[in-house]
């Protein structure tokens, strides 16, 4: 798996395994799983968002010049992500299920939207701009594994 939209689009699918594994935990007030699993998500997720903000995102507007483009509106996208958690860490701590699965509701579509971007749109992108892709693939493989 040495393209890039192919590894991002992994660590898509398994942020998303671990984000329903710790709600179904929440749904059913198994609050140490619970913490368990959004422990696990949370972290996942962040070294991904590093990844893109630190590896990926540098390298696209290298190599493009676009710096005001889609990695710009990207990381605003990221920085509502962490908003949410924030919120979501809270109802975790104080063990309220229903703003816990209230949240959770509203980063889940927020993530579908933006991976959907990501997958589609900037990915590709960066696969057909950027002139060593299996090097960049390297990257972000150590950083997010």
């Amino acid at each position: 798996m040495n393209a890039i939209p192919d590894y991002m689009t992994d660590k898509h699918r398994h942020c998303d395994d671990i984000f329903a594994e710790a709600e179904a935990e929440v749904a059913k007030e198994n609050w140490i799983l619970a913490e368990q699993k959004w422990q696990t998500f949370t972290r996942e997720l962040e070294l991904h968002l590093q990844a893109e903000e630190q590896i990926l995102f540098p390298e696209f507007e290298q190599a493009t010049g676009m710096t005001s483009g889609p990695t710009q509106v990207m990381r605003m996208e990221h920085e509502q992500m962490r908003g949410l958690l924030t919120s979501l860490n809270k109802s975790l701590v104080e063990k309220n299920s229903e703003d816990f699965l209230g949240f959770s509701e509203t980063l889940m579509v927020l993530m579908q939207q933006h991976n959907m971007k990501e997958e589609m749109m900037l990915y590709p992108m960066c696969q057909q701009n950027i002139s060593d892709t299996e090097q960049m693939t390297a990257q972000l493989k150590q950083h997010c594994d």
